[in-house]
């Protein structure tokens, strides 16, 4: 994926994104999607946790600019690329970041069906929430608005756009890696 810069080019990536999201998540077989890879998350909880990570960004894009500003401040440097995002997000796991909050809670269904077309539901609804939100956005204001960010601190807007978009590429290459790594055992 080349790296996105403007307003019309993230909305293109989440676009992007989500096509190839859902095909991902939804390849896997219902056993497969709730099974943990070793000790690790399984697919399902990869999920979970990205649809807990975005829908804080779809709300912060839907609430008032102003409020936005009186809570969080104003930018105070330029928009980081979406490559050096990126580098700093893995610099940041590197160091030991985790989760946190944003981590899934556990949870049994009864019908895991059921649950993982929810699951997968959720997922579609909060990607479109957001590009909805976003589109509201004049592409300017990305730069001058934060956000906080629990691993990476004050983003700007763009970057947190930037981070969410690379963190569901991240959840899949990670789970990738991970079967892979059990694959092999």
């Amino acid at each position: 994926m080349e790296s996105p810069r403007t307003l019309e080019q993230i909305i293109a990536a989440f676009d992007q994104q989500e096509i190839e999201s859902v095909a991902y998540w939804s390849a896997f077989d219902t056993g497969t999607f709730f099974r943990r890879i070793g000790s690790a998350w399984s697919p399902a909880e990869n999920v979970r946790h990205l649809i807990k990570s975005i829908r804080p960004v779809v709300i912060a894009l839907g609430t008032s600019k102003i409020l936005l500003r009186l809570r969080f401040g104003k930018a105070r440097r330029p928009s980081m690329t979406y490559d050096d995002l990126c580098r700093r997000y893995l610099q940041g796991l590197a160091e030991g970041g985790q989760a946190g909050r944003f981590a899934p809670s556990p949870r049994e269904e009864d019908d895991p069906a059921a649950w993982r077309e929810a699951i997968m539901r959720d997922f579609v609804r909060v990607n479109r929430d957001l590009r909805k939100m976003l589109a509201r956005w004049p592409d300017v204001k990305l730069d001058r608005l934060q956000l906080p960010h629990p691993l990476l601190g004050n983003l700007t807007v763009r970057e947190m756009l930037f981070f969410t978009l690379y963190h569901q590429r991240h959840h899949i290459d990670v789970v990738e890696r991970r079967l892979t790594a059990v694959a092999s055992m």
